[in-house]
């Protein structure tokens, strides 16, 4: 019989995220004192205080930062926000956009070139910048971010939609921390494992689909299934590559510790 592939098996590093946009929230909204105008609207979540940016097609660049490519169109808006959980954020009437402006193909732009239609980014300083450092509020939005910034950026598309709507649909978030740059990526059944709001599968309980006794907390890349215990991966890495939940093959086991819900 031929060999079965072993898995690479290793433990994930955690890092702090100080904002979260919820992506299923992100929307566009009439502007009902501005009529032909719309606004971005979206629930966010921040343990620390910072600016929210919000741009129309925007290029991505090099320490991700953001060039306007319609800027006779769109000038970026940005808000200051406080912290706090489940925060609702939605611009303020007069400073929205006329997407009848752009071209269908602007709004739909999901990657071409690093260009996106809708992104929003939202920054926090929760660390001393040197003392030599330029100000953010001097340099223009979208300027590259510097080590001592962190933020988390939304890229969108915008979907025409009958009746004079529009629709948004998220195509990445990406994070940059301690000046890297990571992109989100969904655990589905973490949510089940004492945190997090992942999307969920057919399994709902929270132990190990081998043992069904262990807390589950290892995950099978690039399924992103989480749904064994850290010893059961271990052992099942040598007599399969195939992910318990899909069968799709394994190429490596990701170990994540979650912490327990309040």
């Amino acid at each position: 019989a031929a060999a079965i592939p072993v898995a690479h098996h290793q433990k994930a590093n955690t890092i702090r995220n100080d904002v979260n946009l919820r992506k299923a929230t992100l929307r566009i909204e009439k502007d009902e004192e501005n009529p032909g105008f719309y606004l971005v609207a979206f629930s966010f979540d921040a343990t620390v205080p910072g600016n929210i940016c919000i741009f129309f097609v925007a290029k991505e660049g090099v320490n991700c930062s953001l060039t306007p490519m319609k800027p006779q169109v769109f000038d970026p808006v940005k808000v200051p926000f406080d912290k706090g959980l489940g925060q609702k954020f939605r611009q303020a009437p007069g400073t929205g956009i006329d997407l009848s402006l752009f071209e269908d193909e602007d709004l739909a732009q999901e990657g071409q070139d690093e260009t996106y239609a809708l992104v929003v980014r939202a920054e926090t300083y929760s660390r001393d910048p040197p003392a030599d450092a330029p100000s953010r509020d001097t340099e223009p939005l979208g300027a590259p971010l510097p080590k001592w910034v962190h933020s988390q950026t939304t890229h969108a598309v915008v979907e025409r939609k009958d009746g004079g709507e529009y629709g948004v649909r998220v195509i990445k978030q990406i994070i940059w921390v301690e000046g890297v740059r990571y992109e989100l990526q969904e655990i589905y059944g973490i949510e089940n494992s004492g945190g997090g709001s992942g999307a969920n599968f057919d399994d709902s309980g929270k132990e190990c689909v081998i043992c069904m006794s262990e807390p589950r907390d290892t995950t099978v890349l690039p399924c992103r299934h989480m749904c064994m215990c850290s010893e059961c991966a271990k052992v099942l890495r040598f007599q399969t590559n195939r992910c318990p939940i899909c069968r799709c093959p394994v190429e490596r086991l990701l170990e994540i510790k979650v912490p327990k819900n309040d």
